[in-house]
Order: C-alpha cells, then structure tokens, then sequence
C-alpha cells in the first residue's frame, strides 16, 4: 500500500506486528515514524522504544529488544533502520550480520511489540531467504515511488493543515525546482509561509524568490541554455554550480545523463511510447519524462547527439589530461555553439 492509504487504514488500537516501509522518502519516513511513536505513552517512551542501525548493531540485539516484555507498558516498539542484508547492496560496515534469529522471530512475532523495518531502499533482493520470510508477514508500506499527483497532494494537504493555499502554477513550479523531491519540497514550506503570512497565499513569484534550486534543476536549466546556444547564460550557470561546490567531472556526468535521456525519450517517443510507457522503460520519475518531452519538441536529433558526443569527449579529456575542467567545458560550449 502507498501512504496515502496507510494513513487512512492505520489502526491505532490494534496495529500488526510487524511493518516494512519500503522507500527512500525522508519526510514521508518520519511521518511513519511519528504514527509509530505516539502509540507509546510519553513516560514509557524511554523503556519501550528501541532503535537499531544495522550498518552499526547486529540485528540480533533488535530482536531481543522485540522479545522482551514491555516494562510497565502494554507495547514495545523496536524499529529497524537501513537493513542493508535484504539487498543486493555492498555496503561498508564492521558489523557481520547474521539473520537466523530475526528469521525465527519472524515465523513468531511477539504480540506486545511492533516491529518497524525502514529499508530506504528502491527495493530488496526477493531471492533471499530473509526478505522473503519478511514480506510474507510484514504490513508493507511503499512510499518510494510517489506519482506526480501523490506530491502535490500531500504538499497542499500540508499547506492547507497551516492555513494557506498553494496556486498551481506555483506547486508546478516548486516541484521543477527542487527535481520532484518531496523532502526538499517540505522542508521549503516554512519560509513561504512565513513570506506569505498576510496572503495566506503561496504565489509562483515568491516560489521563484525563495525556493532552493536542485543540481538537477540548474542542470536542466544549463542544458536548454546549451541547446540554444546562449553561451553566456551557460557559463553563468556552470559557475553557479561550481560555486555550490559541485565538482566539474560530476557536472558534466549528469549533463551527460540528461541528453541520454533527451535523446532516448525523443527516440522512442518515434516509436509510439507515451509517457507512462517512457518512464517505465527508462526507469526514471515520470515528472522528468515530462519535462524531457517538453524539451525534445524544441529541438533536432542531430542537436542533441552532437552534445551528447561533445560531452562524453569532454569526460574523457577530463579524465586524461591536466587541463582545467572549466576551460574544457567553455571549449565544449564554444566548439557546440560554433557548429
């Protein structure tokens, strides 16, 4: 189930055993687990609630927090974080994980303890033992892959819990601006509030005035500027991104990954896919499919492949010589332009 639906069907008086929140969406986490932590009465909180980092503690000692008797309380609430041993991920720990006993604790969960397992993960491995011991018990709670309607839902639920309205326009663009990222979203609601305190309404200009941009959306910013070969806007826009402290080699690698993109929506879109189908298929958000085919209607084929080839020999000069990394790409820029 999405949020949205847990939310609505989260039983307080009689909650599951045992719970995996599957999803790396840092506000929507917290959210669940504040749900989780009310359930405990604040002078039992201290004695009843454990919380377990498994790159730093053996999961065994979760579960015998999860066995233990709750003390002078009903509940006990042991939750579970980055449970990296139920992916296929390398991940650098000191920590040897042994999973046998969460295993057989999970064929017999304890009755006065909830157990919470927050895996901020796109997904788990479904060949292991473990994962599919968990998810054959587990209440699962995806909250990883939020639709576009899903975002602005829950962003003006929240505007409108403070007394305020949000314009469309300004939603739209608050969502081009931060790359879709909800945490980053919500965590910019505060000063608008504060700034449109006597409207009560959020407006596209304050968005604009006030709003963080992503690495992404002075990306995808640079790479428009790029194509149309306005090559003092470009610059000004790498510096911009040089000065937030953004590595040149990484620059260019996400501009590379942006006119793949470009030319792989413009590709198949010639081959009958809608969006829906492109975002499936290129496995990326469907918000930057959108915006990739809003792109891809202003320019040609050859624009794109030749940025595309004139950045990937950009990298490999990067990489191979002692050259600045900002010359090159002004080279790159001048060569493009000059084309």
């Amino acid at each position: 189930m999405d949020f949205s639906k847990f939310k609505k069907q989260f039983d307080k008086e009689h909650p599951a055993t045992v719970y995996l929140i599957l999803g790396d969406q840092e506000y929507l986490s917290q959210q669940i687990k504040d749900m989780f932590v009310d359930l405990i009465p604040e002078e039992e909180r201290s004695m009843n609630i454990g919380n377990y980092d498994m790159e730093d503690v053996v999961v065994s000692a979760a579960v015998e927090d999860a066995i233990s008797v709750p003390f002078f309380g009903e509940r006990r609430l042991v939750m579970i974080n980055r449970p990296y041993f139920l992916t296929g991920k390398k991940v650098k720990t000191k920590v040897d994980q042994n999973t046998d006993d969460f295993e057989d604790y999970l064929k017999h969960p304890e009755q006065s303890t909830i157990m919470v397992i927050f895996a901020p993960y796109e997904k788990l491995d479904a060949r292991k033992k473990i994962t599919k011991a968990l998810k054959k018990v587990a209440t699962i709670v995806e909250i990883g892959k939020l639709r576009e309607a899903e975002i602005k839902h829950l962003v003006t639920e929240r505007v409108t819990s403070k007394g305020f309205k949000i314009n469309p326009d300004a939603l739209d663009r608050m969502m081009q601006l931060t790359g879709v990222k909800l945490t980053s979203m919500m965590g910019e609601l505060p000063k608008l509030c504060l700034y449109n305190n006597d409207t009560k309404v959020i407006n596209i200009d304050s968005v604009n005035g006030l709003v963080s941009r992503s690495m992404e959306q002075n990306v995808f910013d640079l790479v428009n500027m790029v194509l149309k070969k306005n090559a003092k806007q470009s610059m000004d826009i790498y510096q911009q991104l040089i000065l937030e402290n953004d590595e040149p080699i990484r620059i260019n690698a996400v501009l590379v990954q942006q006119f793949r993109l470009l030319l792989q929506v413009m590709i198949l879109q010639k081959h009958g896919y809608s969006q829906g189908n492109l975002a499936s298929a290129l496995k990326v958000h469907p918000y930057r499919v959108k915006l990739a085919m809003q792109t891809v209607r202003q320019f040609k084929y050859d624009q794109l492949r030749d940025a595309y080839i004139g950045l990937i020999e950009t990298e490999k000069e990067m990489k191979s010589t002692s050259r600045s990394p900002e010359l090159l790409f002004e080279l790159f820029v001048l060569k493009f332009m000059k084309h």
